[in-house]
């Protein structure tokens, strides 16, 4: 659901927790499904190959388990893997793709985890911020209380918060006002 509604950092947290969860309990039906939300990650930060050999990976755990993708993610996926293609070229990308469907489900995990320490975000300050930090920032700024922005985010009031205590961190600051302030400093 984060990756729908454009959440990747939430949505790439929920995987790699979901991976830890699988490799801790063998439960390998989430697999494919996190490594596909992974891949979509790492496309759009732009770790082409990574992004290539998680797709790959995710495909051949599909196979395995004799599953199928779900067909409203087919769209999406397949766009993000023409695009991965172009980038990357055809060669490369069968290449890459063929690494990540040589590893077992355990290998798959394994390397998709490797990859959780590779950001590019910076740690704080504005560049720190996620997209959905920065909506909720911009409707802070507007005078909007939790319960508003919520409501206009399609998230909870408790999303909303969260977000606040992140965004204070990220930017050293401790309250509203100061981010408000902040913010139209930045303009």
């Amino acid at each position: 659901m984060a990756i729908a509604q454009g959440e990747l950092d939430a949505a790439d947290r929920d995987a790699y927790d979901a991976l830890d969860l699988a490799a801790r309990l063998g439960g390998d039906l989430v697999v494919p499904l996190a490594l596909d939300c992974l891949a979509i990650a790492a496309a759009q930060s732009g770790n082409h190959l990574m992004a290539a050999r998680l797709f790959g990976a995710a495909d051949a755990a599909r196979q395995h388990m004799c599953f199928v993708r779900f067909k409203i993610l087919d769209e999406g996926d397949e766009t993000t893997i023409a695009v991965l293609r172009d980038a990357l070229g055809t060669n490369e990308f069968e290449t890459a793709w063929a690494e990540g469907a040589a590893l077992s489900i355990p290998e798959a995990i394994a390397y998709a985890q490797r990859g959780r320490g590779e950001r590019k975000r910076a740690s704080s300050g504005w560049a720190s911020l996620t997209r959905a930090e920065l909506g909720v920032v911009k409707l802070v700024s507007e005078g909007l209380g939790n319960k508003e922005v919520a409501a206009r985010l399609f998230v909870s009031p408790r999303t909303v918060q969260a977000h606040l205590t992140h965004i204070y961190t990220k930017l050293g600051l401790t309250s509203r006002v100061q981010l408000a302030q902040e913010a139209a400093r930045r303009g």
